[in-house]
């Protein structure tokens, strides 16, 4: 009983961690809320889902980042490199779906980023989406 109980614990600290970095909202709670003893793995069912959607979603937004690249292979390779034209509104429209679903679950952080992304595209900013830049150069 004593392993169980610092499992819970320790289960219980991680997730106190994600609220305080900020990485979750109070929507994950309410989501939280909607688990009981007919559906005792509720949350975990849909935080499953989401990362297996979040999958596809990435993978939709490099290809669309990889336009014009004849060998995704060297994805690694030219990571850096310029690449181009960006068919913003198509990304902008991943990144829409991407950002509503990461709000569906408080993922705060990824909704975020999403968002900044977003006005990337909006003001045709391809630079935003080849690396990290600072936060205060993001649009607000």
């Amino acid at each position: 009983m004593d392993r169980s109980n610092q499992m819970h614990r320790q289960i219980s600290a991680m997730r106190q961690s994600l609220f305080d970095q900020g990485y979750l909202d109070e929507q994950f709670i309410q989501l939280e809320e909607l688990q009981d003893d007919d559906n005792p793995n509720f949350v975990e069912e849909v935080v499953t889902l989401y990362y297996r959607d979040s999958s596809r979603m990435l993978h939709n937004i490099e290809q669309a980042l990889l336009v014009g690249c004849i060998d995704h292979n060297l994805l690694f390779m030219i990571q850096y490199m310029e690449r181009g034209p960006y068919d913003f509104n198509k990304l902008d429209n991943f990144m829409h779906q991407f950002k509503g679903r990461s709000s569906s679950i408080g993922a705060k952080k990824i909704k975020s980023e999403c968002g900044f992304f977003r006005e990337y595209c909006r003001t045709g900013n391809g630079e935003g989406q080849t690396g990290p830049k600072d936060k205060a150069r993001r649009p607000s």
